[in-house]
């Protein structure tokens, strides 16, 4: 499911996605009955970082102030953000790279490492019922699938800290880095994995209204 502009949905239907997107489960509950529907769907969205559109650009004027932004920004809610695996703060694209003629990785060979990395996780889960990647793992099968050694596990608690991020947030953390390492075909997580999973929180860091 593809949502353009996300502040510009009302709040409370944003909210609404909060249970599926956690449990991959729908309740809808009426006075006599509660029924319950399998909801497994990926969510993409994207959205402005001002009303403006032109916050994190260096050469556009500032049309919005910041408490016009995070009223903007506010229309988001923390809960929700912290449900979504990856953030990507998106900045404007200079003249030379739009013209630039070298070509970068072709899609035919995205897509082989994405389908090799695929196949890598679903014989990881080939016993579970329910589990088929790693977007799926539960609390218990983060922590057998997704060990870290020593620096990986001080470069997170670091970041941790210092983003205060949630229980939530780190174990999207270790999801993502899990399909990083996944995609590089290798076997154990690495610093630069976990490095890398962290910069896709960018919601999540400091400052980050200027």
């Amino acid at each position: 499911m593809f949502l353009d502009e996300l502040p510009e949905f009302k709040r409370e239907v944003l909210e609404v996605m909060r249970q599926p997107l956690e449990d991959r489960e729908v309740t809808i509950s009426r006075a006599k009955f509660t029924v319950t529907y399998p909801s497994s769907f990926m969510l993409v969205a994207s959205m402005n970082p001002s009303p403006s559109g032109y916050f994190n650009d260096p050469n556009a004027p500032m049309m919005s102030s910041a408490t016009e932004m995070q009223r903007y920004l506010g229309k988001i809610s923390g809960p929700l953000l912290d449900r979504i695996d990856i953030h990507i703060e998106v900045t404007p694209v200079p003249f030379e790279k739009l013209s630039d003629e070298r070509k970068g990785e072709s899609s035919v060979n995205i897509r082989k490492r994405v389908t090799k990395a695929r196949a890598v996780q679903t014989k990881r889960f080939e016993d579970s019922e329910v589990v088929h990647y790693n977007a799926q793992m539960n609390t218990k099968q983060i922590r057998k699938y997704c060990k870290l050694d020593a620096s990986s596990m001080q470069l997170l608690k670091t970041a941790m800290e210092r983003l205060n991020l949630s229980a939530r947030a780190y174990d999207r953390i270790l999801k993502v880095a899990r399909t990083i390492a996944d995609l590089e075909d290798k076997i154990s997580i690495e610093s630069s994995h976990i490095s890398e999973a962290i910069q896709y929180r960018s919601l999540d860091r400091e400052g980050w209204l200027g």
